[in-house]
């Protein structure tokens, strides 16, 4: 049970990557009520994925496995790193779309 954190944490993170670009795709719409859920949403997965890692690694203190939380720290941290810039550059992009889309329709 306790594996499957590594697992939804994979997953639910590239559904943070995902919303944005899905945000993107349909950026030559107009509706901005859209974009902020798919942002919000976005930011909240990317949030969930990371909780995930930190229970897990909250999991390994409790067992004591010195040697997996020393062998996979690192990794985590780095994954951990690339998927909170990656969810937050595609939420800034996504919001310089929206904001030119919004100052060409004034």
């Amino acid at each position: 049970m306790i594996g499957l954190l590594n697992v939804g944490s994979l997953v639910i993170g590239l559904i943070a990557w995902l919303l944005p670009v899905v945000g993107l795709m349909q950026s030559k719409k107009n509706d901005y009520i859209i974009w902020g859920l798919l942002s919000s949403l976005s930011l909240s997965a990317c949030a969930i994925a990371l909780i995930f890692q930190l229970y897990y690694q909250y999991h390994l203190v409790n067992i004591e496995d010195w040697s997996a939380l020393m062998d996979t720290t690192g990794a985590v941290i780095f994954a951990a790193t690339v998927l909170l810039v990656v969810t937050v550059l595609l939420n800034i992009l996504t919001l310089i779309v929206f904001r030119k889309r919004l100052q060409i329709a004034r």
